[in-house]
């Protein structure tokens, strides 16, 4: 018998390329994966895929049930969605807010293929730049935020997590620093800081960064659009800590050099808070998962999320 999570494994490990990363999707031990492999390989009496291959290689065998889990997997979503209509209604809204510009690389797909899904839920999207949406989320003028920043003052949310990524520094390849793998908080005390006009309390660059080392840049510049930060940055007026996949495009056409900030990098979490009485919704519930979805099939360097999300 051929099960759905060992169809959903093969499809994770084929858009993953790697054991380990596969696993973390999947939440699961590098361990049980393979164990789970090694089940669907005696049963079938024949390899999936060749390990150690760089890139991964699928067997015939592997290619096929790829073939089939690509046929299968979308059919139960559908099923899925259907069933969760018509047991809690289909009819709602989403107004939702997002606390970096950034995130539109991966948030209109995620509303693309949301509204074909779900067409009688209202959607409405806004920036959360110029005001606090976590307060407005609890007053009930917004149904979803997504930040980077869990509020503990505010009480009643929930914060769903939908992945993990790193900040890394943005800087000119002529930049004096651009010659480093990675960067102290010192090294940036003389620089032009490059940020979203936003308060630097909602910053990890400052948050996470400098404020914990008493370092502060030379002088901050803001820029509302991302491509806006990376020319700047690129023409050599300052330097700037953005989200890996933001980069992804300027680094492939080799404009651009990139840094860890610290050596073992700045990571963080992206969110999706949501109050809590809205948690048994199906068209929340499925948004989540479809924002999920997109993001690891669209954004590059993104890791699972280790937290299984909290309230507050």
């Amino acid at each position: 018998m051929i099960e759905l999570r060992q169809l959903k494994a093969l499809t994770v490990l084929r858009e993953t390329g790697s054991m380990v990363r596969a696993a973390e999707r999947m939440h699961l031990t590098q361990s049980a994966l393979s164990h789970l492999f090694r089940e669907m390989e005696d049963r079938h009496e024949q390899a999936l895929f060749v390990r150690k291959s760089r890139p991964l290689r699928f067997t015939s065998a592997g290619l096929r049930l790829l073939q089939l889990a690509d046929d299968v997997l979308p059919r139960v979503a559908v099923a899925q969605r259907d069933l969760a209509r018509l047991a809690s209604g289909q009819a709602g809204r989403l107004n939702i807010a997002i606390e970096c510009h950034s995130c539109y690389q991966w948030l209109m797909p995620t509303l693309d293929t949301y509204r074909d899904n779900w067409p009688e839920v209202e959607l409405d999207l806004s920036s959360g730049f110029h005001f606090a949406p976590l307060p407005a989320l609890t007053r009930g003028d917004l149904d979803l935020v997504v930040t980077s920043n869990p509020d503990p003052e505010l009480h009643g949310l929930h914060y769903a997590p939908l992945f993990s990524f790193e900040m890394v520094l943005a800087a000119s390849r002529k930049h004096p620093l651009a010659a480093k793998k990675w960067v102290t908080p010192e090294d940036l005390a003389g620089e032009v800081q490059i940020t979203y006009p936003v308060e630097r309390e909602r910053l990890d660059i400052f948050q996470h960064f400098l404020d914990p080392a008493g370092v502060e840049p030379a002088d901050v510049r803001t820029a509302e659009l991302t491509v806006m930060m990376l020319q700047l940055a690129v023409s050599g007026r300052g330097i700037c800590a953005l989200p890996n996949w933001a980069l992804h495009e300027y680094l492939q056409k080799g404009l651009i050099a990139q840094l860890r900030l610290g050596e073992q990098g700045l990571w963080s979490t992206l969110y999706a808070a949501v109050r809590e009485e809205m948690l048994g919704q199906a068209y929340l519930a499925d948004f989540l998962q479809t924002a999920r979805d997109t993001c690891f099939a669209n954004l590059n360097g993104v890791r699972a999320a280790e937290n299984g999300g909290h309230s507050l």
